[in-house]
């Protein structure tokens, strides 16, 4: 059976409509009820994205041990941090049981762990069995140092700051937006089962984010 592109859209418009999906922007959307990787140096941000578009509380996960911590003002700009409720493990193993109890419970609707090393195929597995049996689909992301590399992941995106090229753009042209100057990040999809890779320079504006599509740098 010969696939073309027509009916390779037909499939994955058929897999959309079935399975509801959290919209960063157009051309970009990740799958509720599935596990995403966000790496990268900005990772948290990308993960703060994706929650401000979802409802309720954002239960997020990371390491009591580990010195990086979410900086609030940062968070403000992006989500309501009343919305956020953290939970700090002791232990290694506890981050991830963490992330399945509370997919499994259905309680929050996004639910973000920072792990310290990409999890393994089974683990990811469990987070997928978890998600998929919550009453209604979460959001739910696992954060990896720097490249990432989960197998079985739903999808793998990276974002780092960029924020100098559109400085440099601006000033040129002349036209930098009012309270926005040198806010830009190069985002990139890694890895998607039902997408190709890709990138974006994103940008801030008054109505939200803007991309504009680039050539994908393969790491």
């Amino acid at each position: 059976m010969q696939i073309t592109h027509a009916s390779f859209d037909h499939i994955t418009a058929s897999v959309a409509r079935a399975n509801p999906s959290l919209r960063l922007f157009e051309g970009c959307d990740l799958r509720l009820g599935r596990v995403h990787e966000f790496c990268g140096p900005a990772r948290r941000r990308l993960a703060l994205w994706a929650a401000a578009r979802m409802e309720g509380a954002v239960l997020w996960i990371r390491p009591a041990w580990h010195p990086d911590h979410l900086h609030m003002q940062a968070v403000a700009e992006e989500i309501d941090p009343a919305r956020m409720i953290f939970v700090a493990p002791e232990r290694r193993e506890d981050l991830l049981w963490c992330m399945e109890e509370a997919l499994r419970s259905g309680a929050c609707e996004t639910v973000v762990a920072e792990v310290l090393e990409p999890p393994n195929l089974t683990a990811i597995r469990r987070l997928h069995l978890a998600a998929e049996h919550a009453g209604k689909q979460p959001f739910a992301a696992i954060l990896t140092p720097h490249h990432g590399g989960a197998a079985g992941v739903e999808t793998r995106f990276s974002l780092a700051a960029n924020h100098g090229a559109l400085s440099m753009q601006g000033a040129l042209a002349g036209n930098l937006p009012a309270g926005l100057e040198g806010r830009a990040w190069h985002m990139q999809r890694l890895r998607a089962r039902l997408a190709p890779p890709a990138a974006w320079r994103v940008t801030r504006a008054s109505s939200g984010l803007c991309a504009k599509s680039i050539a994908p740098s393969f790491v």
